[in-house]
């Protein structure tokens, strides 16, 4: 981002301090590596030298704004905290300072827990686009923002293009792929880990972390996210993202799920119709990562029963586009099934209520509405339904399927759905930061869950407050939290990698919830 004479000045401010630390250290050293030496008397009169090491702790602006940006006509606000509020607060021009828009601060509040006072201010009125920083007295400033049709557009196609850059067993070229080229990874065969003597074809994937690791489990999940992502917003999603499978016709979101499938076939048991668990790279005999060996864990009846769900879910959105593939995907998702069923107790395991939801939507089979039947009659459904994401995945499909369903029973997974809604959105509200659960022990999973059951919510009964309280969870993550962080990007003035913790973005299940939550924005 371009930041004008106001980070030059910045910039100019940061050198001058090392020039400054330059010079009362001596040459070839600064102060905050070792330290200052003090004159001191020991306890028998003799004098010595202490050596007293510090670090300047980090400033960072009491004016919390979302780095990133905002959309013109979105609702924008700012939040100020300091002991002494003041009343009034300014949008600035971000080269020339110039003040551009000045508001009111409203909802003072006080924060017992935290000793914080806070206000938050508004200026949904300024809709011209460009770069800005907030200012207020005694507070000082922001970091800088930028207000942009497309602020939401370009981060989203970053947070799709990710998985791209995570493909195994295909080389990525500097034309696509940028600094992210590489040569094609772990081409040669695998081994199986309860029987090294068998060699098996797992090439392809996502990988799910540093060391190159494909899990299934977690592949499964990502695509599901993905799929119910496009069925809610298909607008959101193109097919010029730049990718290589761009311009085929088919939205690229879809292509790259397809590549996590086809990869997911190749860890189907072809016997048993079981799941391997994962294609992990063994590094103990050094070397390259890119060239690791890879051993595949054995089937997995957790793998299995996610595998059933996501390739039903995939086969039904995509036999417009392939008939014989999505064909494939339906039969290796019922063998899947059968081998789940034969191993396990079916009604004791919610990932087989979501396995049957989308094998019931794919097929019309009744022998799975059976199983949906039986878990809906469960007393603690309402309370799976809740804290269980398997039941409530599965309930949502059970909600949009066109196979016959109980018109009572889908009434009351809406009352459901509402409720669990309309309780994130009241703590939202009540929240200084405009964000529900901000003080979870896990804040970025709890909101990207929370921001999917809005997006889902918001799909079925159309609430523009919904769509607000989405973008005031983004504003959270890009900027306007505690730590006055950037938890998306990179390219702002204060960001994850300032704090030294991994981005959101660089976690696969947390960038696939972050895609979902961003899809709504980026097709209002």
């Amino acid at each position: 981002m371009f930041f004008g004479k106001r980070g030059a000045k910045r910039i100019f401010a940061a050198c001058m301090a090392v020039l400054f630390m330059g010079s009362v250290a001596g040459c070839g050293a600064s102060s905050s590596e070792n330290g200052i030496e003090i004159p001191g008397i020991t306890g028998n009169g003799q004098s010595q030298t202490i050596n007293v090491d510090y670090e300047v702790p980090q400033q960072v602006p009491n004016i919390l704004v979302d780095q990133v940006g905002f959309k013109p006509d979105s609702e924008k606000e700012l939040l100020i905290r300091a002991k002494e509020l003041p009343t009034e607060f300014q949008i600035r021009n971000l080269e020339t300072g110039e003040v551009v828009y000045e508001g009111k601060l409203v909802k003072p509040t006080f924060d017992e827990k935290t000793g914080e006072y806070t206000a938050i201010g508004y200026f949904t009125e300024l809709k011209e686009e460009g770069n800005y920083y907030a200012s207020a007295d005694i507070v000082g400033e922001s970091y800088a923002f930028s207000i942009s049709e497309t602020v939401y557009t370009d981060l989203f196609n970053d947070a799709c293009k990710k998985f791209y850059y995570n493909r195994c067993g295909i080389a990525l070229s500097e034309n696509l792929a940028g600094e992210n080229a590489h040569s094609a990874c772990h081409t040669i065969a695998a081994h199986l880990q309860d029987e090294p003597s068998v060699e098996i074809d797992v090439t392809g994937g996502w990988h799910m972390d540093e060391q190159a690791d494909r899990d299934t489990v977690v592949g499964c999940k990502i695509a599901e996210n993905f799929l119910l992502a496009y069925e809610l917003n298909k607008e959101a999603f193109t097919d010029e993202t730049g990718i290589p499978e761009s311009g085929n016709g088919i939205p690229d979101i879809l292509d790259e799920v397809r590549y996590e499938v086809e990869w997911l076939l190749k860890m189907q048991d072809p016997k048993s119709g079981g799941e391997y668990g994962a294609a992990l790279t063994d590094n103990t005999k050094g070397g390259d990562l890119f060239s690791y060996p890879v051993v595949v864990t054995p089937v997995s009846m957790d793998s299995t029963i996610c595998f059933a769900a996501t390739l039903a879910r995939f086969s039904f959105f995509y036999q417009e586009y392939d008939p014989d593939f999505a064909r494939e995907c339906l039969r290796a998702a019922d063998k899947a099934w059968n081998c789940y069923v034969n191993n396990q107790k079916v009604l004791e395991s919610s990932g087989a209520f979501n396995a049957a939801a989308q094998l019931y939507r794919a097929t019309g089979n009744s022998s799975y509405d059976q199983i949906l039947q039986a878990f809906f009659e469960k007393r603690d459904f309402l309370e799976l339904f809740n804290t269980d994401e398997n039941i409530f995945l599965g309930s949502v499909t059970y909600l949009s399927t066109n196979q016959k369903v109980d018109m009572d029973l889908c009434g009351k997974l809406m009352k459901y759905l509402m409720q669990r809604s309309e309780d994130i959105a009241l703590k939202a509200t009540q929240s200084k930061y405009l964000v529900a659960d901000y003080d979870s022990e896990n804040i970025y999973a709890s909101i990207l869950f929370n921001m999917r059951c809005l997006t889902i919510t918001d799909y079925i009964i159309y609430n523009h407050e919904y769509t607000t309280i989405v973008e005031n969870h983004a504003h959270y993550l890009m900027g306007m939290n505690p730590d006055v962080t950037n938890y998306v990007t990179e390219y702002t003035e204060r960001t994850y990698v300032d704090g030294q913790k991994p981005g959101i973005l660089n976690n696969p299940s947390y960038d696939s919830l972050f895609v979902f939550m961003l899809s709504i924005l980026v097709k209002e």
